[in-house]
């Protein structure tokens, strides 16, 4: 190569510090993107990706270092690989599934020959890099390119991608557009089934892709503009390369375009995404980013960062707080906005519609994880926004008759079991959000409990009172879970005065006792006869179908029946052995050899990697024994979330992971996330200070809190002692000042009696 590396990496250097400068105070220096995208040994990681985007944006310009990432890579990054194969435009934060990857492009030096050959062959065309040349943070992310010489940094709108690529001098200048990019081919019929290519001006390339994959259709139009003329290009279709051409239409398309390096300046490079038209692309990109001024763009992202993260100011020490607002970063990261600026989105019908002003339309809705955590946070850190989560929800009920299982790119792909928009609804509604028609919201809700989709068959729901095994695998974690649902659906119907849908969905939100077997123990699968499925095991492990547990076994599954605690304690035999049921749960290591992928972050049979488990270790609070929820509370944020590449204990899930960690390092969590109830745990921080909608602010304090003082010894709310081991959002709206007084021993005094345990009976 004809370049000196020295003097690249000194330009890298003076470019990066160049963007923007950020105080030590501020919320944003603390975020570490790294974390999470790479796992260490066995160990999962989180799958996260450490690119450019700002909150809840429709763009995450980010690196791919696969040519065509898979499970171990949902995210399309992994910190253990040393090749990046270009920057693609969206990406999922942790899913269990690799998808999005759209509009790939990579800079590159050479001959253009050469990297045809590549492109054609198995391994594809890439880079190497390490990691010493390269960084992150919030609204930004740089690295150089050692194969050939480039520096490239990335930065983002909410719909646009910015990228500037620092080439040797005197070296010919490539551009790689590749819209053939995708996850593994063999994964989810994953296959292109058309796309386009084509040179509008010297400065100009748009196009679009038709994709089939996780989503059935997924329609990406992206317009793309240098800030230096194109002086050469090769557009190549499968295995036909063509010079000559302006446009080219087909299912495997890249496109080579040379640009000047002679004027010693950068490569600007920006595009424009929409899931509706080429024009509403360059429409997006022109309000978004109208100069050509990289530094203010990295800037305004970064800025807009700061505004969200602010929301909480903690005071602890420089690893948890590096921890803390890393997951707060993570939690913001999606739903994604799916609205152009001019109002327009692809409907779930595949029609555009157009909202009314001041909406935005999201997607990316991992309902299964993100019901529990995430959505009641966005209740209290983004109202305005959850208010278009829901009607966004809402619109996709009147498409298509029900709420979605798992929304993407506006569709539903019926991912998982369930149908968790009912309690983001139900929990909407109730806490009054401002903007939501509940009338609206309790149809939607009411036809997707009624009406049979995808793993919820409600004529045999209605028919046997639980799930069958030989009619409906995953039958128990169905049963179980659509019990919850229509506990969720029975709380709106009180509230709306619908008295015999009231009555109706409430005895089947007890269907879970049908499952119940007093002889073992746990919940276990029928048949339609009505006779126990054997064998038994409670140790074994289900995927996503063949079993009745979903990614989990009977133990991780017996706690599920957050709409009635009391009546599971009463099942398993009162308090005591309650408690002694989740001490062994807690410690017993005996693992089936089948467990699969999703079962990790083990602590007994507690499984933190995946969600099942998480609301479990703050279910000794029901039971009278407070201090064992605050000792594993302690034990799960110290041992399974690190500042590492595999800082979490299994997939992010969009925010799931991290939204756990954010309210049990505050103190509490929503063991129950549609009845306004959270459960106190244990407070990781000396202070935190909550921005709430009502202008108010809440203060947590807890003083002497240490590694070893994890045990609340009292409690104060605004100078009153306050005893309940719970606290209601109403409390939590009303601000003030909670404070606890921490100890190194567990105090079985406080919050231990009847009275001051987790309110069920009513939403609160």
């Amino acid at each position: 190569m004809n370049f000196n590396t020295k003097n690249i990496l000194l330009v890298l250097s003076l470019i990066t510090t160049s963007v923007v400068s950020v105080a030590e105070t501020t919320c944003v220096s603390h975020v570490n993107p790294f974390i999470g995208t790479g796992a260490v040994a066995s160990s999962l990681s989180g799958n996260n990706f450490p690119g450019a985007t700002v909150p809840f944006g429709m763009v995450q310009l980010s690196p791919d270092t696969r040519n065509a990432p898979d499970w171990g890579q949902a995210s399309g990054y992994d910190h253990n690989d040393s090749s990046i194969y270009g920057f693609s435009h969206t990406h999922l934060s942790g899913t269990g599934v690799a998808e999005l990857f759209d509009v790939l492009v990579l800079p590159f030096t050479g001959d253009v020959d050469k990297a045809v050959g590549d492109l054609k062959s198995d391994k594809g065309f890439c880079s190497s890099f390490a990691h010493e040349n390269e960084k992150a943070k919030p609204g930004y992310y740089q690295v150089f390119l050692k194969t050939f010489g480039v520096n490239a940094e990335l930065t983002a709108t909410t719909r646009a991608g910015f990228q500037r690529y620092t080439f040797p001098d005197n070296s010919t200048a490539h551009v790689l557009i590749d819209l053939n990019h995708s996850l593994n081919k063999g994964s989810w019929s994953t296959s292109i089934l058309n796309s386009q290519l084509k040179i509008t001006d010297p400065y100009t390339i748009e196009g679009y892709r038709v994709i089939t994959g996780w989503a059935k259709v997924r329609k990406v139009y992206f317009y793309m503009r240098f800030s230096k003329p194109i002086i050469g290009k090769v557009m190549i279709n499968g295995s036909e390369v063509n010079a000559g051409l302006q446009v080219v239409d087909g299912r495997n398309l890249k496109g080579i375009l040379d640009f000047a390096t002679n004027d010693n300046t950068a490569l600007l490079v920006k595009t424009g995404i929409s899931p509706v038209s080429i024009e509403n692309a360059r429409q997006n990109l022109t309000a978004e980013i109208p100069d050509w001024n990289f530094e203010t763009i990295a800037n305004r992202a970064e800025n807009s960062w700061e505004k969200e993260l602010e929301k909480v100011k903690v005071e602890g020490t420089p690893r948890q707080m590096e921890i803390f607002y890393t997951a707060l970063y993570h939690s913001f990261l999606q739903p994604n906005t799916f609205s152009d600026t001019n109002g327009e989105y692809m409907n779930a019908d595949f029609s555009t519609r157009k909202l009314k002003p001041g909406e935005t339309q999201y997607t990316t809705y991992s309902l299964w994880d993100t019901y529990r955590a995430a959505h009641p946070l966005y209740t209290i850190l983004q109202p305005e926004r959850s208010v278009d989560f829901v009607n966004t929800l809402i619109r996709h009920y009147e498409s298509v008759g029900y709420l979605p299982v798992w929304q993407l790119w506006g569709q539903d792909n019926f991912c998982m079991i369930g149908n968790h928009a009912i309690p983001v609804l139900v929990d909407a509604v109730m806490k009054g959000l401002p903007g939501i028609d509940a009338r609206k919201a309790y149809a939607a809700i009411r036809a997707s409990a009624t009406n049979s989709h995808i793993n919820s068959p409600y004529e045999v729901w209605n028919k046997y009172g639980y799930m069958p095994e030989n009619i409906q695998s995953q039958s128990v974690s169905i049963t179980l879970e659509m019990a919850y649902d229509d506990w969720c659906v029975a709380q709106l119907a009180q509230k709306l005065g619908e008295t015999a849908d009231y009555d109706f969905f409430s005895r089947r939100a007890g269907f879970y006792r049908n499952l119940f077997n007093g002889k073992t123990g746990f919940f276990q699968p029928k048949d339609d006869k009505g006779s126990w499925m054997e064998p038994f095991n409670p140790m074994k492990y289900g995927a996503n179908g063949g079993n009745p547990f979903t990614e989990g076994n009977a133990w991780q599954y017996y706690w599920y029946v957050p709409q009635h605690v009391a009546d599971l304690i009463t099942l398993t035999g009162g308090d005591k052995v309650f408690s002694k049921k989740l001490d062994t749960f807690f410690s017993l290591n005996n693992l089936e050899t089948e467990k699969n992928d999703n079962a990790s972050g083990f602590i007994g049979q507690y499984a933190h990697g995946n969600e099942p488990s998480h609301h479990v270790a703050y279910l000794y609070n029901y039971s009278g024994q407070p201090w064992r929820t605050q000792f594993y509370v302690s034990k799960i944020m110290n041992e399974l979330y690190n500042t590492s590449s595999s800082g979490y204990a299994g997939n992010e899930d969009c925010g799931e992971m991290s939204t756990w960690y954010v309210f049990s390092a505050l103190g509490f969590y929503s063991v129950n996330p549609a009845n306004g109830i959270y459960v106190i745990g244990t407070p990781l921080f000396k202070s935190a200070e909550i921005q709430l909608p009502t202008g108010k602010t809440l203060v947590i304090k807890a003083e002497k809190v240490s590694t070893q003082n994890i045990y609340i010894q009292s409690a104060k709310l605004n100078g009153k002692a306050f005893e309940n081991n719970y606290l209601t959002h109403k409390e939590l709206l009303a601000g003030g000042i909670l404070e606890f007084q921490m100890g190194s021993k567990p105090s079985t005094k406080w919050g231990v009696k009847t009275q001051n345990r987790p309110i069920e009976t009513s939403w609160r």
